[in-house]
């Protein structure tokens, strides 16, 4: 008997809670895991809106000790992951709740990586390079966008050389994702427009991916139909709860997605350019997405790309040119411009960031592969 190997396809996910103060359950849940000792990751934005003592309160109620872990900057850095696994480790802690955005979840899953494995977080930069199993791990996100609460990947800042990497395993999901709609009104208009168009990047480089297949184009496709009508809403009325629903399930769509399609070349420079200049990744992705999208469509299929346009809504013309300025003109509608960003740049500079991005690992499974020049030029009209 012989096997056709090439047809089988992985699908990895957490345990899903979603809805209204799913947050609520975090110590019944953490009691069910077995969590005894928790370090809670989380970063000073979060704790000053006041999600974070609420989970304390709630984890003690079921016996569960807590140290709190918060010097997590946006974009954490390596060194910020190596100070959280030495606070697990003296903290003598068995488990890890991320509490916040894409940061603290990125940074409690290198520390969970350090915490069993050893070494430094940098050495499991890459794919499938984590051998031990992490803690047990629960994410609370408070943003809409960035997928880690259900995700293999963790971006983690290389300060030395001054760009982020990827860790990519299975290790690196989370046990479970408490995703609670309600939390996301204390995001500001620009944190909710940076992930939520860093939801919508997901989404589109997981449908165009050379890994993706059914299951990841219905959940690609499903974020960006609802993106375009909630997105907007949330940025003009937090309080909108229709809409921060619908946000918080495109996330979670697009994160189960690219967790399992993986991305492209907008990540894949976005790493690079958001580590050189220590930039938003959200309005990062949100500025490369239409002209990566311009080489991309190139080599996607017009029946894929006319998916993506229904989805989108986008009519008329050639899909291959109008997707990519609706993409262009929905980030501008949203206050995400690029204000010259590039004049911060030299040449080498770009250069630079374009050789860092085309040995990135996302770029594997980018519909081409571009060469340096090409990743230079898509810089440029991006920036320029």
């Amino acid at each position: 008997m012989t096997h056709d190997f090439e047809e089988l396809r992985k699908f990895v996910a957490p345990e899903i809670l979603f809805g209204d103060d799913a947050r609520a359950l975090c110590g019944a849940y953490a009691e069910r895991i077995g969590m005894r000792r928790v370090l809670v990751v989380t970063d000073p934005g979060v704790t000053a809106c006041g999600w974070v003592e609420p989970v304390l309160d709630d984890l003690a109620e079921h016996g569960i000790e807590t140290l709190v872990f918060s010097d997590v900057s946006p974009n954490p850095r390596s060194a910020q992951v190596m100070r959280g696994a030495s606070a697990y480790q003296e903290g003598a802690c068995d488990a890890i709740v991320a509490v916040g955005g894409g940061s603290p979840m990125d940074c409690a899953k290198g520390i969970g990586v350090v915490a069993s494995n050893g070494g430094h977080v940098l050495d499991y930069a890459g794919v499938d390079r984590v051998v031990v199993p992490m803690p047990p791990l629960i994410c609370i996100p408070t943003t809409a966008g960035t997928g880690a609460d259900v995700s293999q990947f963790a971006i983690i800042t290389d300060e030395v050389n001054r760009t982020k990497v990827g860790l990519i395993s299975k290790s690196l999901v989370p046990d479970l994702a408490l995703v609670d709609p309600t939390v996301l009104r204390t995001m500001s208009a620009e944190l909710t427009a940076a992930t939520g168009m860093d939801a919508m990047v997901h989404a589109v480089e997981a449908f165009v991916s050379n890994a993706s297949w059914e299951m990841t184009d219905n959940l690609a496709l499903a974020a960006v139909r609802r993106i375009p009508q909630a997105l907007p809403v949330c940025c003009t009325d937090p309080d909108d709860g229709p809409s921060r629903r619908a946000m918080a399930l495109a996330s979670l769509d697009a994160g189960l997605a690219f967790s399992n399609a993986s991305l492209g070349a907008v990540h894949a420079l976005a790493h690079a350019l958001g580590g050189r200049l220590d930039a938003s990744h959200g309005e990062c992705n949100a500025l490369l997405l239409g002209p990566v999208m311009r080489h991309n469509f190139r080599y996607v299929s017009h029946e894929r790309l006319e998916l993506l346009a229904e989805a989108l809504g986008v009519s008329g013309g050639s899909y291959a040119e109008n997707i990519p300025a609706w993409f262009d003109e929905f980030r501008a509608s949203l206050g995400i411009y690029s204000e010259d960003q590039g004049t911060v740049l030299s040449e080498s500079d770009f250069e630079s960031i374009a050789r860092t991005a085309s040995v990135d690992a996302c770029m594997a499974t980018n519909p081409y592969r571009p060469s340096v020049p090409q990743l230079v030029e898509i810089l440029h009209d991006a920036l320029d």
